[in-house]
């Protein structure tokens, strides 16, 4: 077996977390049914808002201070670059 997720064992797993988060909010919730599933449902929304929000931020930054910004950049693109370098190796 390989130690690696294939792309069907991610989405297992994503699909797994969303429907524990579903019945957890459809359980302890306090809310009326309506509510409790619409919570239920839209719970994703929250962490997807800040991974947003957190890229927008980092896209805008060598914009707003580029003396950070730029550097930060230029040393993630190079950290990738060297992975996936030695990842095809």
């Amino acid at each position: 077996m390989s130690a690696t997720l294939s792309v069907f064992g991610v989405w297992d797993l994503v699909l797994g977390v969303y429907v524990a988060g579903v019945l957890w909010g459809l359980i302890m919730t306090d809310a009326r049914p309506v509510a409790r599933v619409a919570l239920a449902l839209l719970w994703p929304v929250g962490p997807l808002a800040f991974v947003v929000t957190v890229t927008l931020l980092l896209a805008a930054l060598p914009v707003a201070f580029p003396k950070i910004g730029i550097p930060l950049w230029l040393l993630a693109g190079s950290l990738w670059w060297l992975y996936s370098v030695s990842a095809s190796v």
